[in-house]
């Protein structure tokens, strides 16, 4: 019997949550999973937060800062390794999307490993700079 996934628009996720899903989707390696207070702040100046749940465990997130309309920042998109190649992950860009307004572009700056991914559902490839962290 197939898995019955519930996707929800979850702003008052919890860091606990959230650094689930970090680890469980490897995403951790590029995030500050070990510092809650931080992945608290993460998630209360986020515009968007959208997650898939399986039998009420979090198996995948997105989470967005927009204007809501013009553009949309996809800074989080993140799918538990054990439930990935299933749609997941391109349902909740879907989501975020649709949330932040379809006259919104959305972007998101690619992990390494997932660079050939983005293409094959659809998104277009922009350039794109920045200005790192220095903490």
């Amino acid at each position: 019997m197939p898995l019955s996934i519930q996707y929800a628009y979850e702003p008052e996720l919890s860091a606990e949550d959230f650094q689930a899903i970090l680890k469980s989707s490897t995403l951790a390696q590029r995030r500050p999973a070990e510092d809650l207070a931080r992945l608290n702040s993460m998630l209360r100046n986020a515009d968007i937060i959208i997650t898939a749940r399986a039998e009420g465990n979090i198996i995948g997130i997105s989470r967005a800062i927009t204007d809501y309309s013009y553009c949309c920042y996809l800074s989080d998109l993140a799918v538990d390794t054990k439930f990935q190649k299933q749609g997941i992950g391109k349902k909740l860009l879907i989501e975020t999307h649709q949330k932040a307004g379809l006259q919104t572009t959305l972007f998101l700056v690619s992990a390494p490993a997932a660079e050939d991914y983005y293409p094959k559902i659809g998104l277009k490839a922009y350039p794109c700079f920045g200005v790192p962290r220095t903490e």
